[in-house]
């Protein structure tokens, strides 16, 4: 991964201006499947120990019990970007990664 990691307001991301339009996937790697909806993310999720949180409308948002993370993603599953991804990544190190697409 190339880029420059960003702390704002709290949150870290991976800000890579070179990429350009360049598409990345999340992959869940036991099985090596692409997700590709947010129903197929949440299985993979809730299996994980991950609880939905229904705190924000606005959001998809998800809470593990045993610690303080949370997972915050947009409604719509096509404004899930790759701050999202490695978010994701981040929280669950050994079951997802991101791909370029």
């Amino acid at each position: 991964m190339s880029g420059v990691w960003v702390f704002k307001n709290g949150v870290v991301r991976l800000e890579n201006p070179a990429s350009g339009d360049s598409r990345k996937a999340l992959v869940y790697i036991p099985n090596n499947e692409v997700i590709t909806s947010y129903s197929s993310l949440e299985r993979k999720l809730l299996s994980l120990g991950w609880e939905r949180y229904y705190e924000d409308p606005d959001l998809l948002q998800f809470h593990k019990r045993s610690s303080l993370d949370l997972i915050s993603l947009p409604k719509d599953f096509s404004r899930f970007r790759s701050m999202h991804m490695f978010d994701i990544v981040i929280k669950n190190r050994e079951t997802f990664r991101v791909i370029d697409n």
